[in-house]
């Protein structure tokens, strides 16, 4: 079991941490840029090429049914999906084999509507209910590999 973190830009590092270390499981950090995490056996960080989705690639790569992948990328979640993963957003949100549809529909209109040069609001700010959120479904999440 393990957990797989799309790194680059995710606002729950820390949160990772905590719940990684209290279940004794490892954690993977795929970045396309070196970024600083604790001297720690379990976490291991991969910095991969500038190249388009390399770190994408990465993590569908080494992603599988025993493990949880934390991301905002709904593209990379379906992959990750697909490959038999657990799939966090940084919200908490889970990502589903149900819900990747619609979410990959809303994404592929809000991209259209960009390109038309429409202005149109962005996610919602970062909150502390997210963090908690993401803190109680990483945990399930764990919960729910080791029962497997």
């Amino acid at each position: 079991m393990r957990i797989l973190v799309d790194a680059d830009a995710c606002p729950v590092k820390e949160e990772v941490y905590k719940v990684a270390f209290r279940r004794e499981v490892p954690v993977t950090l795929v970045a396309n840029s070196h970024l600083r995490v604790p001297p720690h056996p379990l976490i291991h960080r991969e910095t991969v090429t500038n190249v388009l989705d390399a770190a994408d690639d990465r993590i569908a790569e080494l992603a599988g049914p025993d493990c949880v992948v934390v991301t905002a990328d709904i593209l990379l979640a379906d992959r990750c999906l697909k490959a038999g993963a657990a799939v966090l957003a940084p919200t908490g949100k889970p990502f589903t084999a149900a819900s990747i549809g619609s979410a990959i529909a809303v994404r592929a209109i809000m991209v259209d509507l960009r390109a038309g040069g429409d202005q149109i609001g962005g996610a919602a700010p970062f909150s502390k209910e997210d963090r908690s959120r993401f803190l109680q479904a990483l945990d399930g999440a764990l919960v729910k590999l080791a029962r497997v």
